[in-house]
Order: C-alpha cells, then structure tokens, then sequence
C-alpha cells in the first residue's frame, strides 16, 4: 500500500506507474551536491529502495550545496546524515547506506547487476571510469552526471547520451581515456551536463578544488532524477 504522501504522484502517473517506483532498485554513488539532490528527488517522488554509496564526512564547505549537510551535520558520515533526513520523508523506505568509495578494490562488492538503475555522481577519474563499463557490461540502465562546478547559469543544464556530451572538460577526459584504455563502454546511456565553466574568482581554500553553488548541482540532481523517473513511468525499455 503506497503512502497517502504519494497522491499527488499518483494523480500525474497513475496508480500502475507510481507501483513501478515503489518496486524499482536505485543504487546512488556519490550523495555531495549532485547526488544529495537526486536522492531526494528520487524518495519523494516514491522510489523506496536505494542504495547510497560515498566514502566522505560532511565538512563546513558543503554546507552550501549539499542537501544533507548543515551545522548539525558537519563531522557526520555523509550517508548516514542523508540516510536518516530521507526516512523522514519516508519511513518505510529502504534506504541501504555505504560508507565507501567505489574503485577497483570494491567494485565486485556492489552486485551492480541486482538493481535496476545506477546513478553516476562521483569525481574521481579513473573510478568514474569504472562505474561507466561496469553498469554498461551489467546491463544496468546508468545515467551519469558530468561536472556541475564553476557554473551559475541553471538554464545550461543539459541531457544528452554520452558521446553527444559538449562543452564538458570532464565527459572529454572521460572519453579521452576510454579510448587510451581501449576500453570503451558497451552500450550508450544519457548524462547530465552544462555547456558553461566559469573561473574562479576566489582563492581554493584546498588543492585542486573548484567553485559551485547548489542551484546548480540541484538542478543537476533533480535531473538525474528525472531520468530514472520518466524512464520507469514511460517503462520505456528500448537503447538510446
């Protein structure tokens, strides 16, 4: 029995399509500015079974753009803080919370294969990399976010499938080293990008780190929700 919280939904979808949400299997790596958003985009939209995966605590610097962190949260395990706002907006969901990275030593460890949708919001190069063929040779439906930094304008967000991405320095380091590897991903899948990069006109309190706010990487989450949510609505199963 769906929770009344669902009516609205319900109302839009209908009961079969809103059914469908409840039933799917998410797994979510990286909950920071991008992913936080997707995630609850995803719980109140009715999706009750997802996995979230980061290895990160919350620090002051996510306060403004990260949905679960505040300064109640700073020094919190990034997924339990954001495991225990989402069972406040649905108590009955599943919500699996894992404190780890995905890499080459813990990939085996998810049973990618078991869920139906792999949402892709993490940053590291190389592990990006490997989340992509993973979820692509798993046959998992995957769409993933490019970057979401030193942006500002909300209305460049973007979908578009993979090799159509533009605009983007991480989806052209990300093919870049698809094809130095000689390991391409096995099939299409759509991502979430803006075409914009700004500089930045402060002083990095960190190496290597980079501008962005949340009405941007909101947007990028919520689109990344979207995705998963049109998909299972339209229950559309043909390839991009």
């Amino acid at each position: 029995m769906l929770l009344d919280y669902q009516s609205r939904t319900r109302l839009l979808v209908g009961d079969e399509a809103a059914g469908r949400l409840s039933e799917i299997k998410v797994i979510v790596f990286g909950v920071g500015g991008v992913g936080s958003w997707c995630v609850e985009g995803l719980v109140r939209s009715g999706v009750r079974r997802i996995t979230i995966v980061d290895p990160d605590l919350v620090c002051p610097s996510n306060v403004n753009r990260q949905l679960m962190a505040t300064a109640d949260t700073v020094g919190q395990v990034k997924v339990d803080a954001l495991r225990e706002h989402l069972l406040t907006v649905s108590p009955g969901a599943e919500i699996d919370a894992r404190h780890e990275a995905f890499n080459a030593a813990t990939a085996a460890g998810f049973g990618i294969g078991g869920y139906d949708y792999v949402v892709d919001a993490i940053d590291s190069l190389q592990d990006k990399m490997l989340l992509i063929r993973t979820a692509c040779d798993a046959g998992v439906r995957l769409f993933s976010s490019m970057g979401a930094a030193r942006k500002l304008d909300p209305a460049r967000v973007k979908v578009a499938e993979f090799w159509k991405v533009y605009g983007c320095p991480l989806a052209r380091s990300l093919r870049q080293g698809f094809k130095r590897s000689g390991l391409m991903p096995s099939r299409r899948f759509k991502c979430v990008f803006s075409d914009e990069l700004l500089d930045n006109a402060g002083t990095p309190d960190e190496p290597r780190a980079n501008g962005s706010m949340v009405h941007v990487t909101a947007v990028f989450g919520f689109t990344l929700a979207g995705l998963v949510i049109e998909d299972v609505v339209r229950h559309d199963i043909t390839e991009y």
